[in-house]
């Protein structure tokens, strides 16, 4: 498989009224064309920081960033980023909302939008497109947010808590609509949670971090023998518990450290 994103020596330091603080430190890790891989670690190490700089969004202290083997600086058109809360505009209409990337970033044509209307068809969501965001359920809400960020075409979507704001059942039936739209879309994924078991559940490599300064500890292959692989079948294989229980332990020295 081909490498699409390259993060090389990625080290990031806050000035304070206390001094220096460093939040991240020599960060290195590659991820390939379609994969999902999850960031996880505990609270203050840094993750959202590493997707904050990964997306262009915040300066790094040392280091780079690679896109597709090309040296990226600032806000790359290849990245796509989904925050916490789903952002969008009570004011506009669902198929407003889809048009607003296309509409900031200028590319608002003709082939672009009858992608986005092919997406919302294909995800059943095109019956709703005249309806607003207050008429939508959270988890719909969710999906009209992502397909908002994949009608400008991103090759690499960053996920920072994504899903946290829902409930738990709309959680597990989200996270399973997001991954397969995003496997069909063949969209290379980086998510940061810190919900172990949505992370086993989505991700084909599991990255863990250290307490602060925030640097990989560890970074875990998740294989599972399952034929049409999504989260929720995920969560039922017996090696699911297994990864769970690795993960819980590597996370728990930290926790008895701090």
């Amino acid at each position: 498989m081909e490498n699409i994103l390259e993060v090389k020596n990625i080290s990031k330091k806050y000035q304070s009224k206390q001094g220096e603080i460093q939040a991240l430190k020599n960060i290195n890790f590659v991820i390939q064309k379609g994969e999902f891989v999850s960031i996880i670690g505990p609270s203050g190490c840094g993750k959202s920081t590493l997707l904050s700089i990964i997306s262009g969004l915040e300066l790094k202290t040392t280091g780079e960033i690679f896109v597709e083997n090309k040296k990226c600086e600032g806000i790359s058109n290849e990245i796509g980023y989904m925050l916490q809360k789903d952002c969008l505009l009570e004011w506009r209409t669902i198929w407003n909302n889809v048009m607003l990337g296309l509409e900031l970033k200028g590319i608002k044509t003709k082939e672009n939008k009858e992608y986005a209307e092919e997406l919302l068809k294909k995800y059943n969501l095109y019956e709703f497109k005249d309806k607003y965001p207050q008429e939508l359920s959270g988890g719909m809400r969710q999906r009209v947010a992502l397909i908002r960020t994949l009608a400008v075409k991103p090759k690499i979507l960053l996920l920072d808590e994504a899903f946290s704001a829902l409930d738990y059942q709309t959680r597990i039936m989200v996270t399973n609509d997001i991954y397969n739209i995003l496997k069909k879309e063949k969209i290379t994924a980086l998510m940061v949670t810190h919900d172990i078991s949505e992370a086993i559940s989505m991700s084909d490599r599991i990255i863990v971090l250290s307490k602060r300064p925030g640097c990989i500890k560890n970074i875990h292959k998740i294989e599972f023998d399952i034929e049409n692989k999504n989260p929720i079948n995920c969560r039922e294989n017996p090696k699911f518990s297994k990864y769970f229980n690795t993960l819980w332990k590597e996370l728990g020295v930290d926790e008895k450290e701090q």
